[in-house]
């Protein structure tokens, strides 16, 4: 103010801490906590929140803060740092050389949370990680789109995004233009194919079998073989990559043969040493003894030749897991190879184990619950010397190599001692909503806290059955009906239905969107298969037939899951419309 007061502070300062963390429990020497409502830029309301008073009160509802909540979502996602809740921001807050994993139900605003992080640490450590690099990583691209302004929204433009195929394929130098069986899937994202890999890699060394000789000038120096198998045998105990053991092994061999020099009698110093490692002769024994490998042509020759794969399986894979995991046509060379998203991990794996992957100063992974132990290894490469932020909910693991614990998740991305925070507190899905898609927890995720929301949404679930002829209309109809009102709407379905629903809406001349594009005035409506739905929001959603969703997937645990994704989707309303007999368990009050 004119004053030099300062009438404006970021969120992200110290001094800012104590309006987001204060409590009448604990209130940080806070007594008045004053909220405002703006709207277009002017003054339109404000409430005030006395700290002081007794203790065992019930807190009051903040209506501004459910206001904010509720306003409708065209559009992106936007910040949450009107409404960051005292568990929100304790993660927040956290610092950056510790990992941070947050289990988080529907609704708790994990990915929020995860991505304010990632603007409070570039606030607090903005020269390291100016040099060091963060990148968020998500699930798809559609996913990837609806986050994508949040960060510019907070002021931070230098964050990059990928999902996990981008990543490795790009690293591999791969190009993904195949799909994998589930059964291929789960086995090539065991942890056990690291160790397959490292043995093949390590296949190609070979001991030498004659001596070294080095002619310079008129001399000639000699290096038993003996000497040189010990030198190999050392820079394989070593467990060092195999790029930089083939990098050092002719500096090792020059290193002899400068001790011979020397005791004749010469002065040889590093100029000679460089020379000799650049011998003809030396050249040749590495390349003999320690070949380059070309990670790609490894894993092609690993997926084609069963003969080579059962030697290192052996005792790793069973014969039906070599067998799941064998291309049935192998490609010809390795450049006609239709990678799989799995494999390009695979070749990540070995690129890795060639040369060190480069780390940044901090990863955020969201919807980690999805991810293989394979992908996890190959984002831990990615922040080995960082740190992390990794989001999920173990209740929407939709992949038949879902993530069982996060304490297994965490080994496999190299950050065991990283720390579990689980928020529980819901804020996005009305009361009645997420309750109803409780209901398929026990049967899929049991012993998982539910999701307590603090929002209660009278008449924001519906549940309405329709004749089989007349399904297709009927959900046009629930469309209709909610673009009746403000916001988004996504009409969420089996991904085999979308096809059917399509016609069904442009026959009624119903306009709408795919996911990942962005919601305008006149386009309110998205059609989202049940395979695309985790992580996205609407402000109503209406669900076609959740026995297809669950019919759609290779077992019923995971059909449970994508269900209970699609369930959680809404903010304001959830119409669920359905002519086959609900799914057992979610028609079961209990």
């Amino acid at each position: 103010d004119g004053d030099g007061d300062p009438m404006v502070v970021d969120w992200r300062a110290p001094v800012s801490q104590p309006f987001y963390r204060a409590s009448r429990k604990d209130p940080q020497g806070v007594e008045l906590r004053r909220r405002f409502g703006y709207t277009g830029g002017e003054l339109t309301a404000y409430e005030d929140e006395r700290l002081s008073e007794d203790e065992g009160a019930a807190p009051a509802v903040s209506r501004l803060l459910q206001a904010e909540i509720e306003r409708p979502r065209v559009g992106p996602m936007r910040d949450i740092v009107a409404t960051i809740q005292p568990e929100q921001d304790e993660i927040v807050r956290s610092g950056l050389a510790g990992t941070v994993c947050v289990q988080g139900g529907p609704g708790t605003g994990k990915t929020a949370v995860g991505l304010h992080r990632v603007a409070y640490l570039l606030y607090a450590h903005r020269e390291r990680l100016a040099r060091t690099g963060t990148l968020v990583i998500g699930p798809n691209r559609s996913f990837l789109h609806y986050i994508e302004q949040v960060l510019p929204a907070l002021g931070e433009l230098a964050v990059g995004q990928a999902t996990v195929e981008e990543l490795v394929a790009a690293s591999a130098k791969v190009e993904v233009r195949g799909a994998d069986g589930a059964a291929a899937a789960v086995v090539k994202g065991d942890a056990r194919m690291a160790r397959v890999l490292r043995r093949a890699l390590r296949s190609h060394v070979a001991m030498p079998a004659e001596p070294l000789v080095v002619v310079r000038g008129s001399r000639r120096w000699r290096v038993p073989a003996y000497e040189l198998e010990e030198m190999v045998r050392e820079l394989l105990e070593r467990e060092i990559r195999y790029g930089a053991a083939r990098e050092a092994l002719p500096q090792r061999v020059a290193h002899a043969v400068l001790v011979r020099m020397e005791q004749a009698g010469e002065a040889p110093d590093d100029r000679v040493q460089d020379q000799v490692a650049r011998n003809p002769a030396v050249k040749a024994l590495v390349k003999a003894v320690w070949p380059a490998v070309e990670p790609a042509r490894l894993v092609w020759r690993l997926l084609s030749d069963p003969e080579f794969l059962a030697v290192h399986a052996e005792g790793l894979l069973d014969a039906e897991e070599q067998k799941a995991v064998l291309w049935e046509k192998p490609a010809r060379s390795v450049r006609s190879v239709k990678w799989s998203a799995a494999d390009a991990v695979l070749v990540d794996e070995v690129a890795d184990l060639v040369a060190r992957t480069p780390s940044l100063g901090h990863v955020v992974l969201d919807e980690a619950q999805d991810l293989s132990p394979m992908q996890y290894r190959a984002v831990g490469r990615r922040c080995s010397t960082g740190s992390a932020t990794v989001l999920g909910d173990l209740a929407q693991g939709t992949t038949p190599w879902a993530t069982a614990s996060w304490a297994e998740a965490l080994a496999h991305l190299g950050k065991p001692e990283a720390l579990v925070e689980e928020l529980t507190a819901g804020f996005r899905v009305p009361r009645e909503v997420i309750a109803y898609a409780s209901r398929l927890l026990p049967h899929m995720s049991p012993g998982l806290a539910r999701v307590r929301s603090v929002r209660e949404a009278p008449g924001s679930l519906a549940v309405r059955e329709a004749a089989a002829d007349g399904r297709d209309a009927a959900v046009v109809a629930a469309c209709a009906e909610s673009l009746r009102r403000e916001g988004s709407i996504g009409l969420i379905a089996a991904d085999a239905r979308v096809p059917a629903l399509a016609a069904a809406l442009a026959a009624a001349g119903l306009g709408y969107l795919a996911p990942g594009e962005e919601t305008t005035a006149e386009v309110r409506l998205t059609l989202v298969p049940a395979s695309l739905a985790k992580g996205l929001e609407y402000d109503h959603v209406v669900l076609d037939e959740p026995a297809a969703v669950v019919d759609g997937e290779p077992d019923e645990r995971t059909g449970l899951r994508r269900l209970y994704v699609a369930l959680t989707r809404a903010v304001s309303g959830l119409v669920v419309v359905h002519s086959a007999p609900l799914p057992r368990q979610l028609a079961d009050a209990g």
